[in-house]
């Protein structure tokens, strides 16, 4: 169990995707104007992660892994190149679900993601966290702990960003500043304070 816990505080502190390795960030930006918006991904992120992940788990270990297909009489099969395509597939279905339950019970969440929400379905970050499962050899209760962990990560992240941009929409800034420009920077000096989250642990 600590163990677990161990890799759920890696996975949203010092592995966070958008902050520390730069994973997700045209929604971490684009969607952080607004911090409803930005709790709206945040959720979407944490659902689609934590299901996903453990789901891809299981597809990769029982059908591509190499030797997967050895209870069939077919112990050199190896079907791993298809994982990309698999994983993709997986994350396709499961955003389009998502969305038709927003759609269907929160109309003002799915109207305030808009393109955004579909874009889900080729975000780097979610897709890195299935490849990430794999290189690391995840079993079924760590890929669902570090799907969560991630997704959580992301949502803690956009939501801060959210909250101070919300905040400098009153702030009396340089005119180069405003917009994407201050949170370039704001971005970046959060990125610094995750960033010793890494040199904790590694400590």
């Amino acid at each position: 169990m600590a163990d677990l816990w161990s890799l759920f505080l890696s996975a949203a502190f010092v592995e966070n995707l958008p902050l520390t390795l730069f994973l997700g960030l045209c929604t971490f930006l684009a969607l952080s104007k607004r911090p409803e918006t930005a709790v709206g991904l945040g959720i979407a992120m944490i659902a689609v992660m934590g299901v996903t992940v453990p789901l891809n788990q299981v597809i990769y270990t029982a059908v591509l892994a190499p030797g997967a297909w050895a209870w069939a009489g077919y112990p050199e099969m190896d079907l791993s190149y298809l994982s990309l395509v698999a994983f993709i597939g997986v994350i396709a279905a499961i955003v389009q679900l998502l969305e038709m339950l927003l759609d269907r019970f929160l109309p003002k969440v799915h109207a305030a993601f808009g393109v955004f929400l579909p874009l889900l379905t080729v975000q780097c970050a979610i897709l890195a966290g299935s490849l990430f499962m794999v290189e690391r050899n995840y079993d079924l209760a760590e890929s669902f702990v570090f799907g969560i962990g991630g997704g959580t990560g992301f949502a803690i992240s956009v939501i801060m960003l959210s909250a101070i941009r919300a905040r400098l929409a009153y702030a009396d800034l340089p005119a180069g500043l405003r917009g994407l420009g201050i949170t370039f920077i704001l971005a970046g000096l959060m990125s610094l304070g995750f960033s010793s989250f890494a040199q904790m642990a590694a400590q």
